[in-house]
């Protein structure tokens, strides 16, 4: 048993002042966990559906929305649209969370789930410039703050709902079941744009083409709302459901906000920390990298999209191994290396990136993806461990999508800015050293949470044998606890 995991026992089992009891340890039913994973990931996969849709779209959409700019204002314009979502986010984060503490994780995750399919829908049908002039970009803007509004409950839901499902032995495992999904959401969102653009002209494309992703987010939506009303509360959730009705007519939405500040701004801090560390590459490879290559490269889109769509298809080949790892070996250890090679591999990779051929910059891509793997695979299972659960997915809301909107989706905003001011194309890469030194110091007052029971929560286990097994543990432990103090 790791040092960590011996230390939070004895810790637990101080304040109980006895051994674990059956009572005491939560076994999951495993066809509970799959569905918790498995609409809580499908979730995520329509979310970055979106994206990976919109970014391989920018400037096709660019010239929909924006016709009278240039090439350079279309695109940067596109990224503003789509920036303005990520403005709204932590407003999301502020109506859900707490709404999520109250009512329930799986309530909510069903209604931003609704709220995205209809925003991204909705995408779809919006007429062009020409048919309806600053009406159309205007209507665009308000889709995606709709969207952004949605996401705000819906990362920190998600990761709270699956987290507080999983067994404490496997967490980074599943929980990187959540980024799975947001991979492959991207990877096929991407994928067919790049279809498109083969079997499309130009024209079509403008005229017609570039709808069709997001009108496919509409039977999307309905599945995943299928999915998340089959759900049941996670066991964290319900161990605490008295005390939630308690607090309930004591405590306002807005009391909430102050205590998580007030109480918790060390845990959210690191919070806000690992989350830049995460996004501010990742944007930086599914949001920027496809108009780097097509803007600032002049390189066709189809090798663009191929490029970025290899890296997303490695990424989904890595993500549940490091996961696995990150329950071995620890969260600390694996977001500290990869924090640290970012910061010596960035420039290397966009020299590689910018080389002529094609195996130079499928290095590139490929280390980039990566360091991105390692951030992702750890995320879903250390950041809601960094909040008690009576505030976890309201503390998530906060910390996560106020460091998204300020750090992440503006990545492609400020990184396509600043290489067109300086007109020095490895900006991108000075941006993401910049991310990793930041990261490690948020690495640095990171708890180690792996194989820890969550804070507030029951230890979980996933099967009868674990709960025996845990218990003899604690027998001994408890034991060696007693003589310990007598001896002293």
């Amino acid at each position: 048993m790791p040092r960590q995991v011996r230390e939070e026992l004895a810790r637990r089992l101080r304040r109980k002042k006895r051994a674990f009891r059956e009572e005491d340890v939560q076994v999951v039913e495993p066809p509970l966990l799959k569905r918790a994973v498995g609409a809580s990931a499908l979730g995520n996969c329509m979310e970055w559906f979106d994206f990976g849709v919109y970014s391989y779209l920018a400037a096709t959409i660019g010239k929909v929305f924006f016709p009278g700019a240039s090439p350079a204002a279309q695109v940067i314009s596109s990224f503003a649209t789509f920036a303005a979502a990520f403005v709204v986010r932590p407003l999301g984060g502020l109506v859900f969370g707490p709404l999520g503490d109250r009512l329930g994780r799986q309530k909510v995750l069903a209604t931003t789930m609704i709220m995205m399919a209809v925003g991204t829908f909705a995408i779809g049908l919006i007429p062009s410039y020409a048919t309806i002039g600053i009406a159309a970009p205007i209507l665009l803007l308000l889709a995606r703050m709709v969207q952004g509004f949605s996401t705000g409950g819906e990362y920190g839901g998600a990761t709270t709902f699956v987290a507080e499902y999983s067994p404490d032995r496997r967490r980074g495992f599943l929980s990187s079941w959540l980024d799975f999904g947001t991979f492959v959401g991207y990877a096929l969102g991407s994928a067919l744009v790049t279809l498109l653009n083969i079997l499309l002209t130009d024209a079509e494309m403008l005229s017609w083409g570039w709808r069709v992703p997001f009108l496919i987010a509409g039977p999307l939506g309905v599945i995943g709302l299928y999915m998340r009303l089959k759900l049941e509360e996670s066991p964290a959730f319900q161990q605490q459901l008295d005390e939630h009705e308690k607090s309930l007519a004591q405590e306002s939405a807005g009391s909430e906000f102050r205590t998580i500040v007030g109480k918790h701004w060390r845990p959210l801090l690191v919070c806000m920390g690992l989350v830049l560390l995460y996004n501010v590459p990742n944007y930086m490879v599914t949001g920027y990298m496809p108009t780097y290559q097509t803007e600032t490269l002049d390189r066709s889109s189809g090798f663009a999209d191929v490029l970025v769509l290899a890296g997303m298809v490695w990424i989904v080949l890595l993500i549940t191994f490091i996961g696995r790892l990150s329950d071995r070996v620890g969260r600390r250890p694996v977001y500290g290396v990869a924090a640290g090679a970012m910061i010596v591999l960035s420039v290397p990779s966009f020299l590689l990136i910018k080389m002529d051929g094609t195996w130079g910059p499928v290095l590139g891509v490929l280390i980039l993806s990566t360091l991105l793997a390692c951030f992702a695979a750890p995320s879903a299972a250390t950041l809601p461990a960094l909040f008690p659960t009576a505030v976890r997915y309201a503390a998530m809301g906060i910390g996560f999508n106020f460091a998204v909107a300020a750090f992440g989706g503006t990545t492609p905003l400020l990184t396509a800015a600043l290489v067109d001011a300086t007109g020095n194309d490895l900006m991108p890469a000075f941006y993401l050293m910049a991310a990793g030194v930041i990261g490690l110091v948020a690495v640095a007052f990171l708890p180690e949470s792996a194989q820890v029971p969550l804070n507030g929560s029951q230890p979980m286990v996933g099967s009868q044998e674990e709960q025996r097994e845990l218990i003899t543990s604690s027998k001994d432990l408890y034991r060696a606890a007693k003589e310990s103090s007598g001896r002293r």
